[in-house]
């Protein structure tokens, strides 16, 4: 098993494997390329990505998310549900936190380009303190 240059690296406490299946389950184009004991690689959207059952000496926070680009509406409802299954928490401005506690970020791929628009930028950063998950359509219409 070769890995890409730079791999993400997360320390779980004992969840590596099970955080990887549940991924892997939630991302159609992914696979677990390897699993052990300590260490699992898995591959989502050809992002390979290392998990590792480090104990409890750290804990993910929001200083680290995926970021995850999406087309329409539709996709931002599936992953928003299904990365909130089993205990997940919603937060501000597309965020959220799976029940592992890794943070997403779930955008609607035409936000940079609405946002670049001098007129709804402004619009659009004013509504951000009210959003919790994005819809498409409201951000047009704004």
């Amino acid at each position: 098993m070769k890995l890409q240059k730079i791999t993400p690296f997360l320390w779980f406490n004992y969840e590596a494997a099970e955080a990887a299946i549940f991924y892997t389950s939630v991302f159609k184009n992914s696979q677990i390329i390897t699993t052990g004991p300590m260490v699992t690689v898995f591959e989502l959207e050809g992002l390979q990505v290392m998990a590792i059952n480090g104990g409890p000496h750290y804990k993910l926070t929001e200083a680290f998310s995926f970021y995850i680009s999406c087309d329409t509406q539709e996709e931002i409802d599936y992953y928003w549900e299904k990365l909130l299954e089993g205990g997940g928490q919603e937060s501000r401005c597309g965020w959220l936190k799976d029940r592992f506690g890794l943070s997403w970020q779930v955008i609607p791929s035409v936000l940079p380009e609405l946002m670049n628009t001098p007129e709804k930028a402004q619009r659009i950063v004013q509504a951000f303190q009210h959003i919790i998950k994005f819809n498409i359509q409201e951000l047009k219409n704004l």
